[in-house]
Parts: structure tokens; C-alpha cells; sequence
């Protein structure tokens, strides 16, 4: 599996900035997973349990609850849909155990492109990136989030995500250069 990484534009318009952030982070999630092996992906840094696999599929959930969920307003895709998340808040970590390098990528994958189809479709609607996404917060839970609210939250969760993974990576094989 061959993984682009672009770098961020240096100029570029707020959409095509935070855009270009976004696809290098995504892309550097990815590449920091790629060349393992499936138990690899499983392995976790103690004392954290995370581990790149479920990096892969947490980050698989975020893209569809924030651009398919909440900007768009679509019903959870698959396997979202009937996740037992009353028996485990943390379902889309824990979910990856035991799957395979190549189901899991496939799954962020996948809800990346339906992610940019959402927010292709939203910017042809409607550029403003001040405007609300289409599904509501509740009064109780304060704010409904703005598109532009929404793709800094992606660039900050796939920067903080990455991190993490350059840690897990190097106590795997000691790759420091992913």
C-alpha cells in the first residue's frame, strides 16, 4: 500500500488551508500504521491502551460523526450504526482488536471520501463556514457547531491522534522517520 502524504499549503484560502491540513494529518495517520502487522496494530505503549488499530477505526467514527452525522445529517454508516455504545463509550477504540491492517485502513478510507463528499456537497450548498451544521445540539448541551468548527476540531483530533502514534510506532519497531 503506497500512502501520499501532501504537504499544507503555505497560501491558500481558509477552506483550502484547513483542507490541505486536514489530508496531510489523515495521511500521516496512515502512514504511521502502514508496514505493520495485524498483531502490531494491536500492540498498545503502557500504560495507555491505545494502539494504532484503534487510532485507525477511532479516527474512521470522528470523520463520520462530524462531517456525515453532524454537518450533513445523514444516519450513522456502518459499523457505527449498531455499535453497543451503552455497554462501551469507547467502542470505536476497542472495536479494532483482532481485525486485520487491511479492514481497518479500508475503514478510514471509506469514511474519508463519504467525509469530503459531505463537505463537498455542504461548500457547494453554502461557503460560509460561520453557518451551523445540519443536526442540532440539544439546548441542554449547549452550541450547535459551525463548519468552521468542525474542520478545526478534524485538523486539532488528527494532530493530537498523531502524536500519539508517532509514541506507539517507535515503541513497536523504533521507526522514527514515519
Amino acid at each position: 500500500m503506497t500512502i501520499a502524504r501532501p504537504e499544507p499549503t503555505y497560501r491558500n484560502d481558509e477552506v483550502g488551508m484547513l483542507r490541505s491540513f486536514l489530508d496531510h494529518y489523515r495521511a500521516t495517520i496512515r502512514l504511521q500504521a502502514s508496514g505493520l502487522t495485524d498483531a502490531q496494530l494491536d500492540q498498545p505503549l503502557p500504560p495507555s491502551d491505545l494502539t494504532l488499530g484503534g487510532m485507525l477505526a477511532h479516527l474512521a467514527f470522528v470523520e463520520d460523526y462530524w462531517l456525515s452525522y453532524n454537518l450533513a445529517a445523514h444516519d450513522p454508516s456502518p459499523p457505527w450504526d449498531t455499535a453497543p455504545w451503552a455497554d462501551d463509550a469507547d467502542w470505536d477504540w476497542h472495536m479494532a482488536a483482532g481485525r486485520s491492517h487491511t479492514e481497518l485502513d479500508a475503514l478510514l478510507v471509506a469514511a474519508i471520501e463519504r467525509s469530503d463528499a459531505c463537505l463537498d456537497a455542504a461548500l457547494a450548498e453554502d461557503p460560509d463556514l460561520g453557518r451551523v451544521v445540519a443536526r442540532p445540539r440539544p439546548p441542554e448541551k449547549g452550541e450547535t457547531a459551525t463548519l468552521r468548527w468542525v474542520l478545526v476540531h478534524m485538523v486539532e483530533e488528527y494532530a493530537r491522534h498523531a502524536g500519539h502514534a508517532d509514541l506507539v510506532r517507535q515503541s513497536i519497531d523504533g521507526a522514527t522517520d514515519v
